[in-house]
């Protein structure tokens, strides 16, 4: 692996210069211009203040391209049934993931579990029927063809607002569900 080119590609994928990154870990321009270009090979400690300063960690850097899923099957998915309420992790183990989608499938009359406030930020796009978004003491509806994003700070749920089953994705960042 070359460790030098990934971190420029890295570098350049944020509009960093190299002497904007080598203030951000303490270092010289010369320096991260010789990693760069392979002349240098830094200490574990560096290139983990380096990676830090690029936003990403050892693990991920190392991680080769070709072991990322980009496709995943239904066979895979998940699903729970509770009461009116049905939930399909779509993505299998997305809580390690940085955002969580699940297809959410409410009943006539039904809803989600009242959710407290917590950290993060939830997004949904509505494919069948009208929802009802309860965030802290306000109500909003989203239709079919529509989508709702909040931070969830808010006590929340959402409550089927039809007289037909409601049908939608649901992302929560970081992974909530």
């Amino acid at each position: 692996m070359e460790i030098g080119a990934k971190i420029k590609r890295l570098r350049l994928q944020l509009n960093l210069s190299q002497t904007e990154l080598a203030d951000r870990c303490e270092l010289t321009k010369g320096y991260i211009s010789q990693l760069e270009n392979d002349l240098t090979s830094p200490s574990i400690s560096t290139l983990i203040d380096i990676l830090a300063a690029l936003g990403t960690d050892l693990a991920a850097f190392f991680k080769k391209e070709d072991d990322a899923r980009v496709v995943f099957h239904a066979e895979e998915f998940i699903e729970k049934q509770d009461g009116g309420m049905s939930l399909k992790w779509i993505i299998p183990n997305a809580q390690k993931n940085e955002m969580e989608p699940v297809l959410v499938e409410l009943a006539e009359g039904a809803a989600t579990a009242d959710d407290f406030p917590h950290n993060g930020e939830e997004f949904g796009f509505v494919l069948e029927g009208k929802i009802i978004i309860e965030l802290g003491s306000a109500r909003y509806t989203c239709k079919k063809g529509e989508a709702f994003y909040y931070a969830a700070d808010k006590s929340h749920k959402i409550v089927n607002g039809g007289k037909s089953t409601a049908k939608f994705i649901w992302v929560s960042t970081p992974p909530n569900f």
